[in-house]
């Protein structure tokens, strides 16, 4: 997944994400450009996932 793909259906992404891990917050989901792995980096740790099965949650989204 690319920045652009991630940044242009975020907002979508994000409440299903929050809907499925009712664990994150508002503060987890911020998207800043330029941070796009950090951000990721810090939901699989938060969710306990690796890499791979993070990005198929968010593919399966």
């Amino acid at each position: 997944m690319n920045t652009t793909q991630l940044k242009g259906n975020w907002n979508e992404q994000k409440g299903k994400l929050m809907k499925k891990f009712a664990i994150l917050t508002d503060n987890d989901m911020m998207f800043k450009e330029g941070k796009k792995d950090e951000m990721l980096g810090k939901l699989q740790i938060k969710l306990g996932k690796t890499k791979e099965e993070f990005q198929k949650i968010i593919s399966e989204l």
